[in-house]
């Protein structure tokens, strides 16, 4: 099956049935204003699907992350490592660390949130590291990336070497956490794992 990087809109974000995130947002913005932060609270709301037009996003993690994690550890430390792909919840405002809500996450005890401020510099990090090509695709509405890594990059390959071409899965998981970021940014949106 594995788990998607999805974005949520406001009334999922701050409604409380079972499958939507209002703890989540309620107790994350209790810690900002401890920590003498604003609260998080303009979410744009979702909006109707609209193929290409960058308003969404939903990509799935079913490739192995083996390649992805030693390239994480060639030139990232563990705690920049850990911000870049450990977290539960990615929010567009800046945090100076990542933040642990005492609330069950699937497998977890605990649900970990961090700013895509943060995670951007990571991820273009590493994208500059292995020559991520501008073809990429720069929204993921709908599985963009699953579906360019599975066709066109194969094909891109032939013609394009490179350290990024060397493990597919690797890169793939480079542009997933770079594009997830910047839409995050973008759309002032948080995404989940799901």
């Amino acid at each position: 099956m594995g788990a998607y990087l999805v974005s949520v809109g406001a009334e999922e974000w701050f409604g409380e049935e079972e499958d939507e995130w209002g703890e989540v947002a309620s107790a994350l913005n209790a810690e900002l204003r401890q920590r003498g932060l604003p609260p998080y609270e303009n979410v744009p709301p979702e909006t109707e699907f609209a193929a290409g037009s960058g308003q969404a996003f939903e990509e799935k993690l079913s490739l192995s992350m083996t390649g992805f994690f030693a390239l994480c550890e060639t030139h990232l430390t563990h705690e920049e490592s850990e911000v870049l792909c450990g977290w539960t919840v990615l929010v567009p405002i800046p945090l100076d660390e990542e933040i642990w809500l005492p609330i069950d996450f699937g497998y977890y005890e605990s649900t970990m949130v961090v700013g895509a401020p943060q995670v951007l510099p990571l991820a273009e990090k590493l994208a500059t590291a292995i020559g991520l090509p501008a073809e990429t695709p720069a929204t993921c509405d709908n599985l963009d990336l699953s579906t360019w890594f599975r066709n066109q990059a194969k094909e891109l390959v032939s013609t394009r070497t490179g350290l990024w071409s060397r493990d597919l899965d690797a890169a793939f998981y480079v542009a997933l956490f770079l594009r997830a970021a910047q839409h995050s940014i973008r759309r002032g949106c948080p995404i989940v794992s799901a």
